[in-house]
């Protein structure tokens, strides 16, 4: 449903021609973004009591536009696995096909905007509203089409413009190079994410169009992102390229994911349509497939966000607690 959501509303973003920042509202400009071809970081290494190997590649997004990602210790793995996991999260299931999501469209766009057609200035706190002003200039512009967007919508179309003026972006080389090398080896990645069925796609977005969100927070903490965490973004990005994983690991964040995300999730929406715990479910998902994949492959490969691995109670502890062992690159 989320993703139905976003693959119908959140097409290019034309931003304009930005205007200098007023003085103090806007931090410093972020450190320069890393081009070219780079090595990526180096490979968590998880082995078993019976002598498997899991080797982990930690991603993260943003990522420099504009790297060539050369990934030969990647390559060098895939090639001598005997299966992969797919990285961990949740996904929607709605298979409507091309021309099912063309008539999903219309309903989608009206799921973006506020259920009761209030725009952000009747929406938001008067202290936030003339905050998402300040923001929303240098990289919107004079935009008045996201006025009409729930803060949830508007907070995506803010961040990305925002990556984009820094030289960063949310998609990833990464896929396009893993997908080409497990081709290459006859692997297909055995799913890990916790897949979330939609029966009827056109009414759950009537649905969505019809529940408010408590998303306020979401359009807050990505103001924060945006005015003081893009040097940090470029900084991780810039980490993740060159492979410095101390860095990484150091700069582990998650942002605004939970305040947006929880925004649906906690909704009566969400709660509907069983959307609670997707982070926890998701985690388990993955730690049965990782085990599994462990007992039964000599060598085995996985990509999972770098967040997810390294923090306190993560997917490296959790491998540790279990009875394996994990050895950092």
């Amino acid at each position: 449903m989320v993703a139905a959501l976003a693959w119908a509303v959140s097409g290019p973003i034309v931003a304009q021609e930005p205007a200098a920042p007023p003085v103090g509202e806007v931090v410093d400009l972020a450190p320069v973004v890393v081009s070219g071809v780079q090595p990526g970081p180096g490979l968590w290494q998880v082995t078993a009591p019976n002598g498997h190997t899991l080797w982990i590649l930690g991603t993260v997004t943003p990522l420099p536009k504009k790297i060539d990602w050369r990934a030969d210790e990647v390559k060098a793995v895939i090639a001598s696995a005997d299966a992969v996991l797919s990285s961990p999260g949740w996904t929607v299931d709605a298979d409507v096909g091309f021309f099912g999501r063309l008539t999903l469209i219309r309903p989608a766009m009206k799921a973006a905007h506020d259920p009761e057609g209030r725009r952000l200035e009747q929406i938001l706190p008067a202290d936030v509203y003339a905050r998402w002003l300040r923001l929303k200039q240098p990289y919107l512009g004079r935009d008045r089409g996201v006025e009409k967007d729930r803060p949830l919508v508007a907070a995506t179309r803010l961040y990305a413009a925002a990556l984009d003026e820094v030289g960063l972006e949310q998609r990833s080389p990464v896929s396009k190079v893993l997908e080409k090398a497990y081709k290459a080896r006859g692997l297909k990645p055995v799913e890990t994410r916790v897949v979330i069925k939609v029966e009827d796609p056109r009414k759950a977005l009537k649905e969505m169009q019809a529940n408010a969100l408590d998303d306020v927070q979401c359009l807050e903490r990505t103001m924060d992102r945006v005015e003081h965490e893009l040097p940090l973004l470029v900084e991780r990005a810039n980490a993740w390229s060159v492979g410095d994983v101390e860095a990484l690991q150091r700069l582990s964040t998650t942002g605004p994911y939970d305040a947006c995300v929880g925004a649906i999730t906690r909704s009566e929406f969400g709660r509907r349509r069983g959307l609670g715990d997707l982070d926890a479910r998701a985690a388990q998902a993955w730690m049965r497939a990782a085990q599994k994949g462990l007992a039964d492959h000599k060598v085995l490969f996985a990509t999972v966000p770098v967040y997810l691995l390294v923090s306190p109670d993560g997917y490296l502890e959790r491998l540790k607690q279990a009875g394996y062992s994990v050895q950092t690159p």
